[in-house]
This record gives structure tokens, C-alpha cells and sequence, in this order.
């Protein structure tokens, strides 16, 4: 079942008021989009030497640790996330033995901190999201690489409590609305039985509203504002607005020119000229 792909966007909870003391986190995770994991760990590991209580720090390691194997893997490609039919048929994948370890280690430290900080300060939005960024990093590993999608969706609804409380706390926490707008658009394309089965479940399935988060993200997001870029040119995909399309992933592609993702779409979308 496709409603979990990319379940990490579903349950983080980045916003932009968070950015104050993170500025060094920032630019790891933007040489994470630009696939130079090997810079990003380097600068999240300096992070977690200054600030060893920061649950932030391991948090984004961990990410860094997934979407390396992902990219390896070849999984996210908005070809897979398009085709419905592709997706439930993959392949079992043949992951790196070396990574989960690595990733489960840091997922431990993050969830040590940050239930740590949130004993003393219950609101505090940095733990709050970093709690929630654990539960999204288990559930796109369950789904994406492992395809256990139930326990991905398990992952996810924990996840979500943790965004709700932040956005609850800050509603400029423009980050965390990605989140909603992935679970809604997504689970809104699923067959209508299934729809009302998932929202009975407490799932939620409003495609308007997805879309409507993801652009809210896309607009005045922090660190996931490239995610919901490439997300709204998947949905303009599946709507057939190719311009659209082009438009955000030539804006990602000049931004990331290491990123060999946002060329390899671009080629799809430009029309074939036959030999003559």
C-alpha cells in the first residue's frame, strides 16, 4: 500500500521559527538534497560535539544514514511514486548491513535526548520534533526499504501526535504542514473503500487539503521546503501539468546541480523527437 511513501515528510515537524540556532544543522541538510551525504555527516557530527544535548543533532544523522541508502537504492525517483502499479510491485531491496545499525544507534541517542528535554519542558519544539522526525525516519525505512507499510502507518500516526502538538504550540512552524499535506494528498488517491477504511482508522484523506499544506511548505518552509517542491511536481505530474512540473524541478535542479534526480525527471518530461 503506497500511502506511506516518503513517510519521514509525514511525520516531520521542521518549522521555520526553529532555525534560529540551527543554522550549521541547515546546511547539512541542504548538502543532504545535493546528495554529498559524506559533507552532511561531517557537519552534523561537529553539531552533536557542540551540543550534546541537542537531539536534533543525531536526528538529522539518522536522516542523513536513510536517505544515502535511498538514493543508492535508487527509491526515490518520482517514476516509483507515479506509478501506482510500480510501487506495489517492487522488489524486496538489498540494503547496506552497515547503515540500519548505524541509523538505529542514532534514532536511540535522538529519542534518549529528546525525551530528556521533554520531561523538564514539556513544549519544548525542538524535542517535540525531534520525536516526531524518529518516527517518520522508522516508518519511510519500513516502507521504502523493508515494505512493512503497516508498521510504516503505525510509525506514522505516532509521529503525527508530536507534529500536532508543535503546530499547536507554533502555527509558523510552516514545516510541519508538509507533513499533513504528504498524508492527505497521498492517502487521497487510494480507491474509495480503502479511503473510508483508512479514515475510520484515523488517517487523514482530503486531497484539497494536502495539497493546500504542501504549498504552505513550499512557500515559506525551512528545511523541507525542497521536499515539498518535488512533491507538488509529483502531484502536477499525476495531474498532467508537465509546465508545472518543469518549473519546480528546474528550480530544484539549479539549486542542487549534484542531484542527478531532478535531470533524469526533467529528461522524461521533454518530448522525444524520432529519428528520422
Amino acid at each position: 500500500m503506497r500511502y506511506v511513501v516518503l513517510a519521514f515528510l509525514i511525520s516531520s515537524a521542521f518549522g521555520a521559527d526553529l532555525s534560529v540556532q540551527s543554522g550549521d544543522l541547515y546546511s547539512g541538510w541542504l548538502k543532504m538534497y545535493d546528495l554529498k551525504f559524506d559533507e552532511a555527516h561531517q557537519v552534523f557530527g561537529q553539531w552533536k560535539q557542540s551540543h550534546p544535548a541537542d537531539a536534533l543533532g543525531p536526528a538529522s544523522d539518522a536522516a542523513a544514514y536513510l536517505f544515502s541508502e535511498l538514493a543508492r537504492l535508487g527509491v526515490l525517483e518520482s517514476e516509483l511514486f507515479v506509478d501506482d502499479t510500480k510501487f506495489e510491485k517492487r522488489a524486496k531491496l538489498n540494503p547496506d548491513p552497515q547503515m540500519k545499525p548505524r541509523f538505529d544507534q542514532e534514532i536511540a541517542r535522538t529519542e534518549r535526548l529528546a525525551n530528556a528535554t521533554l520531561q523538564v519542558t514539556p513544549a519544548d519544539p525542538d524535542a517535540l520534533f525531534a520525536k516526531s522526525l524518529t518516527f517518520g525516519l522508522r516508518a519511510d525505512l519500513a516502507s521504502l526499504i523493508e515494505k512493512q507499510d503497516f508498521t510504516a502507518l503505525k510509525y506514522t500516526k505516532q509521529g503525527r501526535a508530536f507534529t500536532d502538538k508543535l503546530t499547536a504550540i507554533n502555527p509558523k512552524a510552516y514545516d510541519a504542514y508538509l507533513g499533513r499535506g504528504v498524508e492527505n494528498y497521498l492517502l487521497s488517491l487510494k480507491p474509495a473503500p480503502l479511503r473510508a477504511l483508512l479514515w475510520a482508522t484515523g488517517s487523514q484523506v482530503d486531497r484539497e487539503k494536502g495539497l493546500q499544506a504542501l504549498r504552505m511548505t513550499a512557500q515559506n518552509g525551512h528545511y523541507l521546503e525542497p521536499f515539498a517542491k518535488l512533491l507538488l511536481a509529483v502531484a502536477a505530474l499525476r495531474d498532467n501539468n508537465r509546465a508545472l512540473a518543469r518549473e519546480l524541478l528546474t528550480g530544484l535542479h539549479n539549486r542542487f546541480p549534484d542531484n542527478p534526480l531532478y535531470v533524469r525527471e526533467l529528461d522524461r518530461l521533454t518530448p522525444k523527437i524520432a529519428p528520422k
